[in-house]
């Protein structure tokens, strides 16, 4: 990034400050409501990676925030038992000596009555999600086990075996394979359950010992005897629980948790599945062969389970997602609730007296939290939607105190960061009767971190589309823009392609070019949520039709503002936003620049190499997919565009990075010298994966995307990074 000539007046004029600033990425609540706690990632010592703690936030919004954890491995995944402790998972060395030669995530107890944190489970996979009772000392945790492992102990010896004899092999009778940046297998996700009250003076999984000498001090890769949590297998092999989904019931007796099934075309489809805790009974609760199911959540009184439904989709009818609700016994079929409801409901969160659900759903470039409130008996009651929240931002994070009169959850936006916040719902509830009451303010917390200044002001856009279709966008401003001082614009188109431009990114952090005194322009094109069924339908299979048009059309809206300067623009994207960026390259010469990050390219090779091939499947035929394909119109790029790939990118592999590289080179209209000299550029990350993750990466990323702006929008010879060599 070039230097400013002043004094850095917000974190955003320099990226060594940028990637510094703490992050807060999860918020949960006590069962009783008068403890908070927040995730906070911070830059390591070495300023190469990020680390979690855990931070105390007052409810009431008076005392400022305290630190609980400290490490350099961090603590994630908090949760509180019914008794006030506090679990979390964690990595980092057990103070008492016990644990492996490779770190692994364990599950810690911090109490409540104070004290240090000690390790209660260390399975050699680690744990992950950790669940708790409301009402009950039952605990389930996800873990890692290869799959003839019978227990604990066994998959601790399975694992040796495979690391003395060095074998990395998997050897695959199913599908997928990998997932985003990861392989899949040997090893499957299951669930485990064990007895907080019950912790035994006996080690989570015994591992193997070296011999040492009588009285010495026991090594860090011995276990020692210690209170420790016995964990139950309660799912059993098999890849049924990749990235699942799970929910324990109040009284611990009941989990429910998505499981994995096989479709024809090698497809995979997600069902709801019903565990006693207590004897390992599983009973499928939801199968339904037109639709994926996810985040289920029980009710507190554990009769009913609320969870979200997508209808499977189909290269001409774009997939439907409502929420909807299923006995626990399964006495009865699933219901969907508010299906004329014309949004799509995230995941749910009862009401304490199950009167009702909150939800988080994407509106018009915001996300708001919704109610639905069962206004007749379950099932099949009528339900009354109303929004509860006024605040242009999105919510997440969401936990109701046991009287349901105070909504916590995380609020963002792009004019802040994830914050901590307090919605009163008793004010919600008093301002009328249901159907007519206003949305409230949520009341901010005192964070850990303060929300950065910003360099410029955040307003709106929209304009009509041809069909007649409203089309709406964020635009970030720098602060002495106007028509005296016109700002160049760029065009940032948000993947998905099902998402919207409607909460903070610090991956795509349009405040960065605000700071060199470019307009970003954050559109919701055809295809985005938070518009309607039909406006993703309007996009559906037809990738280069109406997404495009619409970006052309609020670009068109944006540059006849008096403070942008429509002679300097470029266009930025990843993944699809990667893959309109070149579709954008290919069909018009209007921008100086672009860049494609992540990108599809070639719609011929893209769908049989992706991770999740037979959702593509669905997406598009091979007649749709060719008519899409960027690819084809590669002679008709015309303008300077710069490729981002990372090899770890399993969602859009980097073939298509590499194959979009040599066709910019050797067939568009812009080719390679006969020396190889070429407007265009290729930054390429070994071990990265679809998002650039790591601080140093992330600078460069940034660094190299601003020169390449400024030599080719502003007519600059910027600098790149030393660290390029």
């Amino acid at each position: 990034m070039s230097e400013s000539p002043q004094t850095p007046q917000t974190p955003f004029h320099d990226l060594d400050q940028y990637v510094a600033i703490p992050r807060l990425t999860g918020l949960t609540a006590s069962p009783d409501g008068t403890r908070l706690v927040a995730t906070l990632q911070t830059l390591d010592g070495e300023r190469t990676a990020y680390r979690t703690a855990l931070w105390e936030v007052d409810p009431a919004g008076e005392a400022p925030a305290r630190r609980l954890t400290r490490s350099a491995k961090g603590e994630s995944s908090a949760v509180f038992t019914r008794s006030g402790d506090l679990l979390f998972t964690s990595a980092r060395p057990d103070p008492d000596g016990k644990g492996a030669d490779e770190p692994r995530s364990a599950l810690w107890l911090l109490p409540a009555g104070g004290g240090e944190a000690r390790v209660i489970a260390s399975p050699q996979g680690g744990v992950s999600g950790p669940l708790v009772a409301r009402d009950a000392d039952t605990v389930s945790v996800g873990a890692s086990l290869l799959p003839s492992a019978k227990d604990l102990a066994q998959d601790a010896e399975l694992r040796k075996a495979r690391k003395d004899q060095k074998v990395s092999a998997i050897l695959h009778s199913g599908y997928p394979v990998r997932l985003w940046d990861h392989d899949l297998g040997p090893d499957e996700e299951r669930r485990l359950v064990g007895d907080l009250a019950s912790l035994v003076d006996e080690p989570a999984a015994p591992l193997p010992k070296a011999p040492r000498a009588e009285g010495a001090t026991p090594a860090a890769d011995e276990e020692t005897p210690g209170k420790h949590l016995h964990l139950r297998d309660l799912t059993g092999a098999g890849r049924h629980l990749t990235d699942h989904a799970a929910d324990l019931s109040a009284d611990g007796t009941t989990l429910v948790t998505t499981w994995n099934v096989s479709d024809p075309g090698a497809a995979v489809r997600g069902t709801l599945v019903v565990h006693d805790t207590s004897t390992g009974e599983r009973r499928v609760l939801v199968d339904d062969p037109d639709a994926d199911t996810g985040a289920p959540r029980i009710s507190p009184d554990g009769a009913w389970v609320a969870y979200v439904t997508e209808s499977i989709s189909s290269p001409d009818e774009a997939p439907v997602v409502r929420l909807a609700l299923v006995p626990t016994d399964g006495s009865a079929e699933p219901v969907v609730l508010a299906d004329d409801w014309d949004r799509w409901p995230g995941r749910p969160t009862w009401l304490p007296d199950g009167s009702g659900l909150l939800v988080q759903a994407d509106d018009d470039g915001r996300g708001p939290v919704f109610l639905l409130t069962f206004s007749g008996s379950l099932p099949g009651a009528d339900v009354v939607v109303e929004k509860v929240t006024s605040d242009d931002a999105v919510f997440s994070d969401l936990s109701v105190t046991p009287d349901g009169a105070t909504l916590f959850a995380l609020r963002s936006s792009y004019a802040a960061p994830a914050e901590p916040v307090r919605v009163d719902l008793a004010a919600f509830a008093a301002s009328g009767a249901a159907g007519e009451r206003t949305p409230v303010a949520a009341t901010l917390l005192r964070s850990p971190v303060p929300a950065p200044a910003l360099p410029g002001t955040l307003t709106e856009v929209e304009t009509t589309a041809e069909d007649g279709t409203r089309v709406r966008a964020w635009l970030a401003l720098p602060a002495d823009v106007g028509p005296e001082a016109k700002a160049p614009l760029l065009l940032w188109i948000h993947g998905g392609p099902l998402g919207s431009w409607n909460a903070w990114s610090w991956r795509w952090n349009p405040w960065l070019m605000v700071a060199q005194g470019y307009a970003v322009l954050l559109p919701d094109p055809a295809l985005s949520t938070g518009y309607g069924q039909e406006f993703v339908q309007r996009g559906w299979g037809a990738w280069g039709r109406a997404p495009f048009t619409d970006l052309m059309a609020i670009t068109d809206a944006a540059e006849a503002l008096p403070e942008i300067d429509e002679t300097r623009t470029a266009a930025m994207g990843g993944s699809f936003g990667g893959y309109m960026a070149n579709w954008v390259a290919g069909h018009t010469d209007r921008f100086q620049a672009v860049v494609t990050h992540a990108s599809l390219w070639a719609l011929d090779q893209f769908g049989p190499t992706t991770d999740a091939s037979f959702y593509w499947a669905r997406e598009m035929t091979p007649e749709m997919a060719l008519e899409n394909s960027p690819h084809l119109a590669v002679g008709d790029i015309r303008t300077p565009m710069l490729v981002i790939h990372g090899d770890k990118d399993y969602r859009v592999p980097v073939g298509e990075g590499l194959r979009l590289w040599f066709e910019l080179l050797t067939k568009s209209g812009l080719p390679a010298s006969d020396d190889g000299e070429t407007v265009h550029r290729f930054l390429y990350y070994p071990d990265e994966n679809h998002w650039i993750l790591t601080p140093q990466n992330a600078k460069v990323w940034y660094q190299v995307v601003s020169a390449f702006l400024a030599e080719r929008v502003l007519g600059e010879t910027p600098e790149l990074p030393a660290t390029l060599g």
